[in-house]
C-alpha cells in the first residue's frame, strides 16, 4: 500500500513557524494508478476500458482526448498518463444523461449544481430543446433540430453570428465546420486556442514567420540543455515525463522557471517501469528550478541575454564567440536595438522584477552559455498576461542568440493543451482571412468567401454584450464557464436569439441559453463512427505538428448519438442554400473524402492525406522556421525589443496581489474529474486561497481563514469571489493562486495579452477581504 505523500514541507519556511501545503512524493508512479482508480471506481479497470486503453495513441487506435501530446513512432505497452486515462474513463462511463433527467430538474436548479456534479450525470444520449414554459429541456427530433436552426440562422444578419469550436473536434470535422461559417457569411470562428495560445500564434508569426513551435519530438533526444517556462508538466502533458526522464538520466540539465513548484519538474517515477514502481525510485527531473514571480519572466529573460552577451565580450578577448555570429548575421534582424537594451538594464532593475538574484539567474544562463543545442519550452505562464506576446518573443530572442532554431535538437516549444486545438487552425478554423487560403476555396466551392475579420473570443464577449451577437453556436467545450467576467457575460448570454451546443456531456455553458436553444449529443472519439460507406476514421494534429489517424472502438453510448461532422452537415444543410460544388451528404458518407478536400486547400501540409493518414507517429506538416525560411515581413528572423520589464500590465501597490488561477490534478480545462490535487497536496475542495506564510503574516492571515477575493482593476465594475479558504503554499511574495475557472469571474473582459487578446489569467490584480 503506497503511504500518503501530502504533508507539510518543513524547508526555506518563515520563523512564525508556518507549514506550508505539499506533496513531498513524485509525479507518476503509484499516485497516478491510486488517482484513476479513486474517481472511476470499478469502472477503470474492466476489461472493455482495459481493452480500449491499450489501444490509445497508438497506430490504428484512437488518438487521445485530452492534451495534444506526441503519439510516437516507438511506442510504449501502456501509451497513455493518468490525465489521459482519466479522459478516456470519462467518455467511456455507464452513467447515462437521459431526458428523463432533465424532466425531473428545471435548468435554473441545475445551474446551482457544481461543474463536477452536472458532468458526472454521464453521457447525453438524445437530442434535446430547451422549453421555456417549464425550463426544461425536453427531447426533440433530429430533423426538427436541425430544421429550426436552419431557420433561426437563415433570418439572422450572418456576421451576428459565432461559430464556436474547443480543441477537441477532428480535422474533418473541423475543416466542414469553417466551411459551414465562410458559406453562411463570417469569419467569426472563435476557438479555445484563443483562450490560451493564441499569444504563441501572434508573437512566433511576427517574429519566425510561423504560428507553432519548431521543435518535433525527435528534437528532444539530441538536445543538450532545456528550458522550461511557465508550464506545468506533471499535470498537463504528463506523457512528455518520459523524454524528460530519459533526458535527465543521460545528463541533460533542465532549468525550470515557473511562480509555482510543480512535482512533474521536480521528481518522477515512471508507471512503465516494474522496477521504478517496485522501488519508488524516483528520477529528479529540474537540475535548476526557480520560482520567479508572476510576470516576472521578460526580466528573467533580458537578464540571461545581458549574461550571455557579458560572456561573449569574454570571449571575444580570446577570439572566441558565445553568439552564433554567423546564423544572426545570415537570418535575423534587430540585434542592435535589442543588444542595446540589455546592456543598459540594470540588474538591480531585473531582480526587483523577476523576484530573482542575479546570481540565480546567472546560474540559468551560464547553462545556455555551455550548451550547444537547446529547446525552449512554455505554456500559459508566459501567454497568459498582458505582455504575454513580450515573454514569448523574449524566449525567442534567447535562442537566436546562439542560432536554437532551425536545428536538429533545438527550438521553440509551446506545448498545447487540447487534443486537436493546433489543427483545428491549420485547417481553417480561424478568425483571420489572411491564414486561410481563400481563392483556392472560393474556387473549390463556387462561392464569394468573406473577407472582413471575424471575432475572437475577446470580441465575441464584447458583441455579446452590446447585443451585436444574436446567435451561438458551440463545437464542443465550456465556453460561458471558460470566459473571463463570467457573471456579466451569463446576464448577456440570455439575450441572444439561438444558442446551439455540440457536447458529449452535460456542463455549465448548456444551461444558460438563448431565446431559442438546443443541445445536440455526439459520439466520443473512443465510439466507433459508421456511416453510409462503413467505419470512418478521423485525424488530429499533435503539438509537434504531425498528423495522425485515430479509429474509435466502443459501442456508442446511445443509438440516437450522430458525429461532430453529421451534426455540422445537418445544420449546414438546413441553413444553407443548394450548392452543386458542396456536396455534404457526401461528405458524412466518407471522410475520405473530406481528407480530399483538405488536400487540395492544403496541397503543400497534406498531399497523399489519405495515404499517409496511419504513418506510425503521425506525419510531418512542415514548418518553414524550422527549415530556417523565415515568412516575416523582412524575410529574417525578428529580435524584439521589450519596452517593460514586466508582463503585468499594472503596477504594483500596498495590499494588491499578483493572482495566477490553476488546474488541478483532477481536472482537464473546466471538466472537473475529481475534488483532488495531489500533486499540491491539496485534498477534497476547490475553494482555496493560496499564498505564501510570509504574506499570511504580513495581511493578518490565518491558516484555514475565509475570506474574500476583489478584483483591483479600477474600471469601476465590483468583481469578487469567496469565500476562500488560506492555504499556506510555496509561491513568490506578492502572489496569490487559485483554480480555474472558479476564479475567472475576478478577471476583466479588458485583462487580457495587447497584441492577441488571450485572457491574462496569470496575473490578475486583486486584494484579499477578509
Amino acid at each position: 500500500m503506497a503511504q500518503d505523500d501530502t504533508r507539510t514541507h518543513e524547508a526555506d519556511l518563515p520563523e512564525n513557524g508556518d507549514r506550508t501545503v505539499e506533496y513531498d512524493g513524485p509525479a507518476g508512479g503509484w499516485g497516478s494508478l491510486q488517482g484513476i482508480a479513486r474517481i472511476f471506481g470499478k469502472e477503470w479497470n474492466t476489461p472493455t476500458v482495459i481493452e480500449t486503453l491499450m489501444r490509445q495513441n497508438k497506430p490504428k487506435g484512437f488518438m487521445c482526448v485530452s492534451c495534444s501530446w506526441a503519439k510516437p513512432a516507438d511506442y510504449h505497452t501502456f501509451e497513455f498518463c493518468e490525465n489521459g486515462a482519466k479522459a478516456t474513463l470519462w467518455e467511456l462511463t455507464t452513467a447515462r444523461c437521459t431526458p428523463e433527467f432533465f424532466a425531473d430538474h428545471t435548468v435554473t436548479e441545475l445551474r446551482s449544481w457544481a461543474d463536477h456534479d452536472l458532468e458526472m450525470q454521464g453521457r447525453l444520449t438524445d437530442p434535446l430543446r430547451y422549453d421555456p414554459a417549464t425550463d426544461r429541456y425536453v427531447p426533440c427530433g433530429w430533423d426538427e433540430a436541425f430544421q429550426a436552426i436552419g431557420e433561426h440562422l437563415s433570418a439572422l444578419d450572418p456576421k451576428s453570428v459565432i461559430f464556436y469550436a474547443s480543441g477537441r473536434a477532428s480535422l474533418e470535422t473541423s475543416y466542414l465546420y469553417a466551411l459551414l461559417a465562410r458559406l453562411y457569411g463570417n469569419n467569426n470562428l472563435p476557438d479555445s486556442s484563443n483562450m490560451c495560445h493564441e499569444t504563441t500564434s501572434v508573437a512566433l508569426k511576427k517574429t519566425i514567420g510561423v504560428g507553432v513551435g519548431t521543435v518535433v519530438f525527435d528534437d528532444l533526444a539530441k538536445c543538450d540543455a532545456m528550458f522550461f517556462f511557465g508550464q506545468n508538466t506533471g499535470s498537463n502533458s504528463p506523457r512528455f515525463l518520459h523524454p524528460l526522464q530519459d533526458a535527465a538520466k543521460r545528463g541533460v540539465p533542465i532549468v525550470t522557471f515557473n511562480p509555482v513548484r510543480e512535482r512533474g519538474l521536480e521528481s518522477f517515477v515512471n508507471p512503465q517501469s516494474p522496477t521504478e514502481m517496485l522501488t519508488g525510485r524516483e528520477t529528479p527531473i529540474s537540475s535548476q528550478y526557480h520560482q520567479v514571480k508572476a510576470g516576472g519572466d521578460i526580466a528573467v529573460l533580458i537578464g540571461m541575454c545581458k549574461h550571455v552577451f557579458a560572456k561573449d565580450d569574454e570571449a571575444k578577448l580570446q577570439g572566441k564567440r558565445v553568439l552564433d555570429v554567423a546564423f544572426i548575421e545570415a537570418h535575423t534582424s534587430g540585434l542592435d536595438a535589442f543588444e542595446a537594451k540589455v546592456r543598459a538594464t540594470s540588474w538591480q532593475q531585473i531582480e526587483a522584477e523577476s523576484g530573482l538574484s542575479r546570481a540565480a539567474i546567472e546560474a540559468a544562463a551560464q547553462v545556455y552559455v555551455e550548451a550547444d543545442r537547446v529547446i525552449g519550452i512554455y505554456g500559459m505562464g508566459l501567454t497568459q498576461h498582458v505582455h504575454g506576446f513580450d515573454n514569448v518573443a523574449m524566449l525567442l530572442n534567447l535562442l537566436l542568440l546562439k542560432g536554437n532554431i532551425g536545428r536538429d535538437g533545438t527550438g521553440i516549444s509551446p506545448v498545447r493543451g487540447h487534443s486537436n486545438v493546433q489543427g483545428q487552425r491549420t485547417v481553417g478554423i480561424s478568425e483571420k482571412p489572411e491564414l486561410v487560403p481563400l481563392d483556392k476555396m472560393a474556387e473549390q466551392f463556387g462561392f464569394t468567401p468573406p473577407r472582413d475579420k471575424g471575432m475572437n473570443t475577446v470580441e465575441a464577449c464584447h458583441g455579446l454584450l452590446e447585443s451585436k451577437v444574436k446567435a451561438f453556436i458551440g463545437l464542443g467545450g465550456n465556453f460561458v464557464r471558460a470566459i473571463p467576467d463570467q457573471e456579466v457575460l451569463e446576464k448577456a448570454w440570455t439575450r441572444m436569439q439561438l444558442t446551439v451546443q455540440i457536447a458529449t456531456k452535460l456542463n455549465r455553458s448548456h444551461l444558460v441559453n438563448g431565446k431559442v436553444a438546443y443541445l445536440l449529443p455526439c459520439l466520443g472519439r473512443t465510439e466507433q463512427d459508421v456511416q453510409a460507406s462503413g467505419p470512418q476514421a478521423v485525424t488530429m494534429e499533435d503539438t509537434f505538428s504531425c498528423i495522425q489517424g485515430s479509429i474509435g472502438l466502443r459501442q456508442p453510448a446511445s443509438a440516437n448519438l450522430k458525429s461532430e461532422l453529421a451534426i455540422v452537415a445537418g445544420i449546414a444543410k438546413a441553413t444553407l442554400p443548394s450548392n452543386p460544388k458542396v456536396r455534404w451528404d457526401e461528405w458524412v458518407a466518407d471522410y475520405g473524402m473530406v481528407r480530399d478536400l483538405i488536400e487540395e486547400s492544403y496541397p503543400d501540409m497534406f498531399h497523399d492525406f489519405n495515404g499517409r493518414m496511419f504513418t506510425p507517429g503521425g506525419f510531418y506538416k512542415g514548418n518553414a522556421a524550422r527549415e530556417r525560411i523565415w515568412k516575416t515581413e523582412s524575410g529574417k528572423a525578428e529580435f524584439t525589443t521589450p519596452d517593460r520589464l514586466s508582463s503585468l500590465g499594472f503596477d504594483d501597490a500596498p495590499g494588491r496581489y499578483r493572482l495566477m488561477t490553476l488546474r488541478s490534478n483532477d481536472q482537464f480545462n473546466t471538466t472537473i474529474y475529481g475534488m483532488s490535487d495531489r500533486l499540491r497536496g491539496i485534498e477534497g475542495r476547490r475553494d482555496v486561497l493560496l499564498i505564501n506564510p510570509d504574506e499570511m503574516a504580513k495581511a493578518g492571515l490565518s491558516d484555514g481563514q475565509m475570506v474574500w477575493l476583489e478584483t483591483d482593476a479600477a474600471d469601476g465594475v465590483h468583481r469578487e469571489v469567496g469565500p476562500l479558504k488560506v492555504t499556506p503554499f510555496r509561491l513568490p511574495d506578492g502572489c496569490l493562486a487559485g483554480y480555474y475557472p472558479e476564479l475567472n469571474p475576478l478577471i476583466p473582459l479588458s485583462h487580457h495579452d495587447k497584441e492577441s487578446k488571450t485572457p491574462a489569467n496569470k496575473s490578475v490584480p486583486v486584494r484579499i477581504r477578509a
